[in-house]
Order: structure tokens, then C-alpha cells, then sequence
């Protein structure tokens, strides 16, 4: 089942995820749903949060991404970074913030540990693209955006775009989850 997308301002973008004590059948379910809502919105990862669900749950398939064809669709379940490597500037742009990009500096290389879609613990090296789309899934589940990441003058040259977001201003081409601004009344 395709689920819209939680946009920018919306609250539990911003809050700490909670950790999942298993994997029952509402959680192949959300799984499930959450990469046919990825795929659907063309991203390459997506955390629960961004889909109503503050739970430290992600989903990534970076396949479609040239010289990552052989790369296979993870699910990664209460995450925990134990190293990282190098560093590395990107563009990057987020589903839940449509119509926006900015250069971020990752690292390049993480180690990680987490639970995979069979609560399996797992330990893995990851670089590239990989590690990439895990730090800015992992940073929705902390309550960061990838705007939160970008220097301030780069942050400045796209406020317009998020005072838009956050006034409930959205241009996407996938369901997303509009929150009713109600103006605040002024009294005299």
C-alpha cells in the first residue's frame, strides 16, 4: 500500500524515533509498504518517521542509481553507527522536503550495527552511496533533516522554498501528508 509522505514541518519529523523490540506481521506490513511508497515517490530511502511512524525503522534500495545495479534492497532496524571514514560533499534532496537539494558533508564510510528484516543483529561496512543513504535515513530518525546539515549561507538560499513547505505549500508527485496551517489571530 502506497503511504503519502510526511512533509517538512510536519512534528514527528523532529522527534526521536523509538527503538522495535521485534518484527511481527504490522511490521512486514509497514516494511512492505514503506518500499512500495519509496519506489512510487522514485526515492532511494525512507525511514518510518517520513511515514507517520516514529519507530527506528528504514528502508533503502539504491539499485536504480548507476554503478549500484548490483546492490540489494536493505532493511535496517534500530541502527547504531560504531565507526566512521573519510568524508565526503554531496547533493542530496529528501522526500519529505520536495523540490529542495543542498550539499552535505558525510562521511564516506561507516561501520554499522543493526537488525535486519528478520530482527537478525548485523554488523556491516558501508561506503558510497550505501553509507550515504543510511546517515540521512538514520538522521530522520534522530529528528534531523538534511537541511538542518547545510552551511548557513546554503541554508539561507533555500528558505523561501521551505517557508513554502511549512506554510503547506507543496509541489510532489507522490501522496503526502499536508498538515492544516491555522493562523495564529492577532488581537489588540
Amino acid at each position: 500500500m502506497i503511504l503519502p509522505i510526511n512533509i517538512y514541518s510536519d512534528d514527528v519529523l523532529r522527534r526521536k524515533a523509538r527503538p522495535l523490540k521485534g518484527v511481527d506481521a504490522e511490521i512486514v506490513e509497514l516494511v512492505e509498504s514503506m518500499f512500495e511508497s519509496m519506489r512510487n515517490a522514485s526515492g532511494i530511502g525512507l525511514a518510518a518517521p517520513q511515514v507517520g511512524h516514529s519507530l527506528r525503522l528504514l528502508v533503502l534500495d539504491v539499485s536504480c542509481v548507476s554503478k549500484y545495479e548490483d546492490e540489494k534492497p536493505m532493511v535496517v532496524i534500530n541502527p547504531h553507527i560504531l565507526a566512521v571514514r573519510g568524508s565526503s560533499e554531496m547533493e542530496e534532496g529528501c522526500l519529505s522536503v520536495p523540490g529542495v537539494q543542498g550539499d552535505v558533508v558525510r562521511p564516506s564510510f561507516i561501520m554499522l550495527k543493526y537488525r535486519d528484516e528478520h530482527f537478525e543483529e548485523r554488523i556491516g561496512e558501508f561506503s558510497g552511496m550505501v553509507a550515504r543513504v543510511i546517515q540521512h535515513e538514520i538522521d530522520h530518525l534522530d529528528g534531523t533533516l538534511f537541511v538542518d546539515r547545510l552551511e548557513k549561507r546554503d541554508r539561507r538560499k533555500i528558505q523561501k522554498e521551505l517557508s513554502a513547505l511549512a506554510s503547506g505549500v507543496v509541489n510532489a508527485a507522490y501522496p503526502v501528508v499536508v498538515r492544516e496551517v491555522v493562523p495564529t489571530s492577532k488581537t489588540s
